[in-house]
């Protein structure tokens, strides 16, 4: 080592297929303390599997994933658990269970085995769940939430985990437009705080909000990555989208308004 610290997430050289379809290439990049990446790109992009892939659910087809810049593949699921958390794009509840319970569901990686939740446990569920506004709730069934309700727990259950590195796949599933912005101040805040968050979104102008950068995916193995004002752009992303995409000036920023035409480019 040269004296540079090791990035506190990496993937190098990343390569992610499905079947014979290179979804990404040689992907390289290095997410620090105090980030916020935003993830973009088409339905069928491959956002989804390179989430699972970043999280070290699903093989890479080649490349290297570094947490602190130790292999994530020589890591056991509760050391990767205790440090890095993943917010699946869709959570389904099959058996009944409390809003409570469901939220404690994050602390499992930092309790034993035959050992149960202690005070501090539950008082970080609590804390998560006031965070998403669901403490009131913490003795409902969550079979009985609102699809925005159980998207919320979902958010919570990551915040009660309290890892270093939030994976989040499409966090404002499902929510109303008050609560995507408040669930993007609380991801914010918690990179601000000094963990790293990688987020795919699908609404470009909550990247612009929130992300410090932003990742492209085209889904045919291309890839653009950069500061968010510097890497979006009409150009790049109306190929990105595959539709032209037209900026418009809002307060201090450049938003990005879809026209609708096919685009020609």
């Amino acid at each position: 080592m040269n004296g540079t610290a090791a990035p506190l997430f990496a993937c190098e050289n990343l390569r992610i297929d499905v079947g014979e379809r290179i979804l990404v290439d040689m992907l390289n990049v290095s997410v620090q303390r105090g980030e916020l990446l935003g993830v973009l790109g088409q339905n069928g992009a491959g956002k989804t599997l390179t989430m699972h892939t970043l999280a070290g659910l699903r093989a890479a087809t080649a490349g290297r994933l570094t947490l602190d810049g130790d292999d994530l593949v020589s890591m056991s699921r509760q050391a990767i658990a205790m440090r890095v958390a993943l917010l699946p794009q869709h959570v389904d509840d099959i058996f009944p269970a409390t809003v409570l319970d469901t939220a404690m569901i994050g602390r499992h990686p930092h309790i034993g085995r035959f050992q149960w939740e202690s005070a501090e446990d539950l008082a970080i569920g609590h804390a998560a769940l006031a965070a998403v506004d669901l403490d009131g709730l913490a003795r409902r069934d969550v079979l009985t939430l609102s699809g925005g309700e159980r998207r919320r727990l979902a958010i919570a259950q990551v915040l009660a985990q309290q890892p270093d590195v939030f994976l989040l796949d499409e966090p404002t599933n499902h929510l109303d437009p008050q609560h995507q912005l408040d669930a993007l101040r609380l991801f914010r805040q918690r990179a601000d705080d000094g963990a790293a968050v990688i987020a795919t979104l699908h609404d470009v102008n909550l990247a612009v909000r929130f992300a410090d950068r932003c990742l492209l995916l085209y889904g045919d193995g291309r890839w653009d990555l950069g500061a968010t004002h510097e890497v979006l752009d009409e150009g790049r992303l109306t190929r990105l989208y595959r539709t032209e995409m037209e900026a418009v000036e809002w307060r201090d920023m450049r938003l990005y308004v879809a026209s609708g035409d096919v685009a020609t480019q």
